[in-house]
């Protein structure tokens, strides 16, 4: 991801699960919504993102939530709870089991081609 780094004025490239933090997340301010609290614009307007995965929160049912950082458009810094994020259009899908994978899992036992051609 490529951002303008606002303290050289110089565009980086960035990974949002890089090891080191970006010099911006110290500025962030926690927004509620998980949009940027000045301009309301969402995650997927940021020039730049990095995830904390150093430090993740454990929640319910050992489920963990991590900080989200992310550089608006606006040159605002903010970051928000990975559960906070709006369901994307992946969210309804059923978790991949045996049973739907399994391309010859049909009534006649021959290979079901679009189950199987869907793997690639």
């Amino acid at each position: 991801m490529r951002y303008l780094d606002p303290t050289r004025n110089t565009a980086l490239f960035m990974e949002a699960f890089s090891p080191t933090p970006p010099s911006w997340r110290e500025s962030a301010t926690h927004a509620n919504g998980f949009c940027c609290p000045t301009c309301h614009a969402s995650s997927t307007a940021a020039t730049a993102a990095w995830i904390d995965r150093r430090s993740p929160v454990f929640i319910e049912n050992r489920k963990r939530k991590w900080q989200e950082f992310y550089l608006c458009e606006c040159g605002t810094a903010w970051w928000g709870w990975s559960d906070d994020r709006a369901p994307n259009e992946f969210a309804d899908r059923q978790p991949a089991t045996p049973d739907n994978r399994n391309p010859f899992n049909n009534e006649d036992g021959d290979l079901d081609y679009d189950s199987f051609f869907g793997y690639f």
